[in-house]
């Protein structure tokens, strides 16, 4: 079976999300990807290492207007005829999906944690989490988006061949006047672990205990929505069903009560561990680990355990 997975690079660069599409693509059949930009050959290429056969870029234009995008990968598609058409569940990806699902009148299987059974049954998050559903698609084409952190990425060896491919784009529906990029640090969506805080910190002076903890583990931060609305912390870092979604290997929570709507964002992660003065906050019914504990007295603690592991190792 052909299949069709898009990846959107960032600055030059390929993110984890990327080689789980490709990786997710393989289990279903033989993969080509589709990019658009300035990225290297030489990264592209090593897309192959995951199971891509094939690399078709459109050099055209280097963004992510959906409108463009939607043109593009359908031409990729009816190109290479696939079958199957892969994104990851990103913010490009939830606005282009869509879109590409009525240009081609493919059902489309969004937020993805499974790949089809032999029934063709694709197993999904359903309710911000709280259940799985098994979607079965019985449109001639189908689309499916991955959410992030789903599928270990795994090498097979190889080298894809990279082809220029012109997608007939046209122009953009919008016009990007500038963007900015966070400084420093993990992606929230990439990072496999998460050191979060919320008002139980009691103001943004005190965050250096959430950031060295987070530098001993290479971990991202974040925060709860109330942190970010108040301007403790920037917003790309608030976490939960208005913010990001994440679902990490590993989420620390300090000083966080664990409203539903933050948990929505979060209850994907492998282990949760949280940390609070009140044991009745809801967050710990969710918890793999408790510590019912001040995040003054824990969090410097824990920091530097993880430093006497590390200096041990």
């Amino acid at each position: 079976m052909s299949v069709l997975v898009y990846i959107n690079s960032n600055a030059g660069k390929l993110s984890k999300s990327a080689f789980e599409a490709v990786t997710y693509g393989k289990m279903i059949g033989d993969v080509t990807v589709v990019t658009n930009g300035s990225t290297g050959d030489d990264i592209l290429s090593s897309l192959g290492a995951y199971g891509a056969q094939k690399v078709l870029v459109d050099r055209s234009f280097d963004g992510t207007d959906a409108q463009q995008l939607t043109r593009l990968i359908g031409a990729a598609a009816e190109a290479t005829g696939a079958a199957t058409i892969v994104f990851s569940n990103d913010l490009v990806g939830k606005a282009v999906a869509p879109r590409l699902s009525v240009r081609l009148s493919a059902g489309l299987v969004s937020g993805a944690i499974g790949a089809p059974d032999a029934d063709g049954k694709i197993k999904v998050n359903v309710f911000s989490g709280k259940a799985f559903g098994h979607v079965k698609v019985n449109t001639t084409k189908r689309i499916i988006s991955l959410l992030p952190n789903s599928f270990q990425p795994e090498e097979v060896g190889g080298s894809a061949s990279i082809e220029a491919f012109d997608g007939n784009v046209g122009a953009p529906g919008l016009v990007v006047k500038a963007t900015k990029q966070p400084e420093g640090g993990v992606p929230l969506p990439e990072a496999e672990l998460v050191v979060s805080a919320g008002r139980g910190l009691k103001g943004p002076e005190n965050w250096g205990m959430v950031e060295d903890l987070a530098n001993e583990l290479g971990a991202a931060t974040a925060c709860s929505r109330p942190v970010a609305d108040i301007g403790w912390r920037p917003h790309h870092e608030h976490v939960g069903q208005t913010g990001v979604a994440i679902r990490p290997n590993l989420y620390i929570a300090a000083g966080i009560s664990g409203a539903i709507q933050h948990l929505a964002g979060v209850n994907g992660s492998k282990v949760i561990v949280v940390i609070n003065t009140d044991a009745e906050a809801p967050f710990f019914k969710a918890a793999d680990y408790g510590i019912v504990g001040d995040a003054f007295e824990v969090l410097p603690r824990l920091t530097e355990a993880v430093k006497k592991f590390k200096s041990a190792n």
